[in-house]
């Protein structure tokens, strides 16, 4: 409505030839912008320190598990854990973790001594089919009387060495029968 009633004097301010170079660099440069490229992403490096921003280090999401465990294998020997539910089977079961290779035995007593319960905790240590591979821990609290109460725990060392040799038996029993499976 302005142009039409000034006519061309309210365009001269800038000039003709000035107006047609600002709408050539409008085209430009929205031209330009289709032709833009994204770049090839960077590799990724691994962890970087934030303090000295070199690489290296550890991954804080990655510290509980293990690196030389691949495709989420168990971390424990399998004859060995196998073998130790087997021998502990005999009482109840309370806690089986296969990841940290513990079973825990509940409390048991015998018919024939109700006044003393056993508890027996196994470790498999390794994934090696070795004697130090495997830890049993036997605990036992006795009572003087039927309706008294638990005294305190001790360990019984003997009867843990004894369990973990009945332990390496049958996981010896375990791998003969494998390899005899294996070559017939």
């Amino acid at each position: 409505m302005y142009l039409e009633r000034a006519g061309l004097p309210a365009l001269s301010f800038c000039g003709v030839a000035l107006m047609k170079f600002w709408v050539f660099c409008a085209l430009i440069f929205v031209a330009s912008c289709s032709s833009i490229k994204p770049g090839t992403p960077e590799k990724d490096e691994g962890p970087v320190s934030i303090i000295t921003g070199e690489t290296g280090g550890i991954n804080i999401l990655e510290l509980g598990q293990s690196k030389n465990n691949p495709g989420g294998a168990m971390p424990v020997n399998a004859i060995l854990w196998r073998a130790s539910l087997e021998i502990v089977s005999l009482i109840p079961i309370s806690e089986v973790d296969t990841f940290a290779g513990t079973i825990v035995s509940d409390w048991h007593s015998l018919a024939t001594n109700q006044n003393e319960r056993l508890k027996i905790t196994i470790f498999v240590l390794d994934r090696e089919l070795r004697s130090d591979a495997i830890k049993a821990v036997v605990y036992i609290q006795r009572r003087p009387q039927q309706d008294a109460p638990w005294g305190n725990t001790l360990r019984d060392e003997t009867f843990a060495r004894k369990i973990e040799s009945l332990i390496l038996n049958r996981a010896r029993e375990i791998r003969a029968e494998a390899i005899n499976d294996v070559q017939q």
